[in-house]
């Protein structure tokens, strides 16, 4: 049967309405979840502030997995490329690290700044700091000034990650000083974490603004 205009336009409307109604009444469980889960995600996922083990206490565990009411526990670690303790080992990794690289004192080498790191940088790295602690001017002033500096750090968020590789923004704290008084400032760097036969070291030191180090 043909119908006229108006009424083709009536069929249409009446279509509209019942698919809209069809639609909330899909779409409004799942909106009412993902309302809920987003708010346990969030607060799951506010970023582990780690305090600097010499000057402010122990690193704080990253928070725990994520939780979806309704639909049981869902761990989030489980779509990602490293385990929870992965996530733990090298936090604490990069926190001692930028830590013990804010500390120094005018009397010691560049042999002794690098090796009280121990462990916790690559061969690689090491060198890399040990000849910049050694630059001709900075050791002049260093010794001059007769600077005693000592580092604090916390994480402020994990800018990138990979099958063995994370990469967080630290706030590293320095309080300096120096024969003319002390000073305190702080600065971002992206220290990035390299997993090698289940030992976590820093590979790389770059400025949180800045190319690599």
């Amino acid at each position: 049967m043909d119908l006229s205009p108006r009424q083709r336009l009536a069929v249409f409307a009446l279509i509209v309405v019942v698919l809209a109604a069809l639609g909330y009444y899909l779409v409004d469980p799942l909106l009412t979840h993902h309302h809920g889960s987003t708010q346990t995600a969030a607060t799951a996922s506010t970023p582990a502030t780690a305090s600097a083990p010499a000057a402010s206490g122990n690193p704080a565990t990253p928070g725990p997995a994520a939780t979806a009411s309704g639909a049981g526990s869902v761990n989030i670690y489980n779509w990602l490329p490293f385990t929870q303790q992965d996530l733990t080992s090298a936090a604490a990794v990069a926190v001692r690290f930028s830590v013990d690289y804010n500390t120094f004192t005018y009397t010691e080498n560049a042999a002794d700044y690098v090796r009280a790191m121990g462990s916790l940088v690559t061969g690689q790295l090491a060198t890399t700091l040990r000849a910049g602690y050694q630059t001709p001017g900075v050791a002049s002033l260093r010794t001059s000034q007769k600077q005693v500096s000592t580092g604090t750090a916390s994480i402020s968020s994990l800018r990138a990650y990979g099958t063995s590789s994370l990469t967080f923004i630290v706030t590293a704290g320095q309080r300096l000083a120096t024969a003319s008084g002390t000073t305190n400032g702080s600065t971002q760097y992206a220290v990035t974490v390299t997993n090698s036969a289940g030992s976590w070291q820093v590979s790389g030191l770059e400025l949180e603004s800045a190319g690599n180090f």
